[in-house]
């Protein structure tokens, strides 16, 4: 899985999955365009850019400021040949006839219009230039109702149909869509939130990294809007 001469822009990229992310793809051969919120969090995550990294502070629910992102990206890479969507959230809610319209909205802008800006941008340059691979961050908890955590379901859920809708749209465009669907991510800060927990059972940022590299690679040249269940130890 070689990506010299690829470049992949990574959405969320500042957070653990992120940086996982970013250095499996750097240390297969990939420029970078890196995507958080603010500038500061990207120069804490990785000390700077570099010719093959490239910081793109960007509020992703602002169109004008990832379409500018993007062009800046095209303008130095050339191309944007894959486009890893992390950015999202997650947060325990209320009983779903409880759960306020400003829940709702933050879960949907968190994790599925954070994903439309990114691909509303960067789809027509993967077009013109033949092709490429997009690969989202769902969540293995969105393929059924949960209580409590009804707009985090819903979010997620939605992130999975709007991957297989992309992916019937685009595959004879060249373009291959998946998602994976994590369970818990070991971090640091799932660890304390959960103390009595045992992490070695959760998903390894590396683990979910390497398959996302996997599916963003011309190894996965054949796979099409799946979303692939990556569970640890369960």
């Amino acid at each position: 899985m070689k990506f010299d001469d690829r470049c992949v822009m990574v959405t969320g990229a500042a957070g653990n999955l992120g940086r996982a992310v970013a250095r499996a793809f750097a240390a297969r051969g990939a420029a970078l365009v890196l995507v958080d919120s603010r500038a500061a969090n990207l120069q804490r995550a990785f000390g700077g850019e570099s010719d093959k990294r490239r910081f793109a502070p960007v509020d992703l629910l602002d169109p004008a400021s990832v379409e500018a992102a993007v062009s800046a990206a095209i303008a130095r890479f050339g191309r944007i040949d894959a486009l890893c969507n992390l950015a999202g959230g997650f947060r325990m809610g209320t009983a779903a006839h409880e759960t306020s319209d400003g829940d709702w909205d933050d879960m949907f802008e968190l994790n599925v219009r954070t994903l439309l800006r990114a691909t509303r941008a960067v789809v027509p340059r993967m077009i013109d230039a033949g092709g490429g691979r997009i690969v989202n961050v769902g969540a293995f908890a969105a393929q059924k109702g949960a209580a409590l955590m009804g707009a985090y379901v819903a979010a997620k859920s939605a992130v999975i149909r709007i991957t297989e809708t992309m992916s019937a749209e685009l595959r004879d465009r060249g373009i291959n869509v998946n998602c994976v669907l994590p369970t818990i991510i070991d971090t640091p800060e799932n660890r304390a939130a959960m103390p009595d927990a045992d992490p070695t059972r959760w998903v390894a940022p590396d683990d979910l990294a390497n398959t996302i590299v996997f599916l963003a690679s011309s190894e996965a040249r054949a796979v099409h809007g799946v979303a692939l269940p990556v569970t640890g130890l369960g």
